[in-house]
């Protein structure tokens, strides 16, 4: 019996691994932060607008409205590689986002309810460098991949890729970051990444 559910379990991990494959980071980078959302998120975290609640594995962002700006939590850790893999949910709809900053935003991967964007902020209004279609269902769990490497943004959301490259990209960063319209949730958060060296 058991012999036999072997080769159903080495299928399911190799099914696994397809759907996490690198997209610009080829080799494994050191892990920095898996939070488990069932205690207070640590030092390296800030809530910078709305609120962001860890509760039984689930972290909770919501918006308050008298801020006039979307919900965005800082994870304050400068990376000049990353992968960045979670979980989120829309409870209502609108746009989730996972980006970096420097002296101010450098880039960011944007999801709505019918695309997935690369988006850089060399100007004012950030640009958009790369789409793919996409449908993105309120209420349902997406699984999101983000990476960043030198000059170059990538995402895998559910299997479906997005690459870009501008020059802007490879901008120093200080912190990468989670934000969303109004009100979703997120789970299974990972990030791993090559920080910033200081400069001497």
């Amino acid at each position: 019996m058991r012999s036999s559910l072997l080769p159903l379990l080495l299928a399911s991990l190799a099914c696994g691994a397809e759907t996490i494959k690198p997209l610009l980071n080829e080799q494994s980078l050191p892990a920095l932060a898996a939070p488990s959302f069932k205690e207070p998120l640590g030092a390296d975290w800030q809530t910078a607008k709305g609120k962001w609640t860890p509760t039984d594995g689930v972290l909770h962002m919501a918006d308050i409205p008298d801020e006039k700006h979307v919900p965005v939590l800082w994870h304050k850790v400068g990376l000049a590689s990353a992968v960045i893999e979670l979980d989120f949910r829309q409870n209502v709809p609108g746009a989730f986002l996972v980006g970096c900053d420097g002296g101010k935003h450098v880039g960011r991967v944007v999801v709505t309810p019918t695309a997935v964007m690369v988006q850089e902020d060399s100007a004012k209004a950030s640009h958009t460098v790369a789409t793919v279609k996409t449908e993105v269902k309120v209420g349902a769990w997406h699984h999101l991949r983000v990476e960043w490497k030198g000059d170059q943004m990538a995402a895998n959301l559910d299997g479906q890729e997005v690459k870009a490259q501008h020059p802007y990209l490879a901008s120093p960063k200080t912190r990468s970051w989670l934000a969303g319209t109004k009100d979703a949730d997120v789970k299974n958060l990972t990030i791993n990444g090559a920080k910033v060296e200081a400069k001497k």
